[in-house]
């Protein structure tokens, strides 16, 4: 039986295969020459400038995240007081088994630890399936901040504490189906 599902920083002897799976990921929804794969390999560099934490099970690594705040190198879209999440990526194999959901979650987490408002992400339109997912767990489509015809600007507005916000830092479990 396998073990569950863990969600740690990043360390150097992950960037090899964090890289692997991120340039993977977004292969199908880039063209093969665009420069943009240079940078979603370069985990390295991104780990010097950004958050990034991953999920392993049993040792292997299946995802990762990549969380920036407003005016810090990797942020696209962030504005003061919102966590940014770039390059959320999962494993192919490790697609459907709430890795994914794992990873949004502790983001979700860390933006309420930070004492940040809102969490935002830009997702490409033909990414049907991690859209389902970000929707399921309260994001939702701003128009007004659309920044390309083919990708979407979703937020997730953060609830307080006097709001009843649950701030326990709780992930959701990966599970398997």
């Amino acid at each position: 039986m396998a073990g569950p599902v863990v969600i740690r920083e990043i360390t150097p002897a992950d960037y090899a295969a964090v890289s692997l799976i991120t340039v993977e990921s977004y292969r199908p929804y880039i063209r093969p020459d665009d420069d943009y794969f240079a940078i979603l390999a370069d985990t390295e560099h991104r780990a010097s400038a950004a958050t990034i934490v991953l999920a392993e099970r049993d040792g292997k690594v299946l995802g990762s995240l990549t969380m920036v705040e407003h005016g810090t190198p990797y942020a696209d879209i962030a504005r003061p007081g919102e966590l940014e999440f770039r390059m959320i990526a999962v494993s192919a194999n490790a697609r459907r088994l709430g890795v994914g959901t794992a990873l949004v979650n502790y983001g979700i987490a860390e933006a309420r630890k930070r004492g940040l408002q809102r969490v935002v992400l830009s997702t490409m339109d033909v990414m049907v399936e991690a859209r389902r997912m970000y929707e399921r767990l309260g994001f939702s489509e701003d128009p007004a901040r659309r920044w390309h015809r083919v990708i979407s600007v979703l937020t997730l507005p953060l609830k307080s504490q006097q709001d009843g916000a649950d701030d326990s830092g709780q992930v959701a479990e990966a599970r398997d189906f």
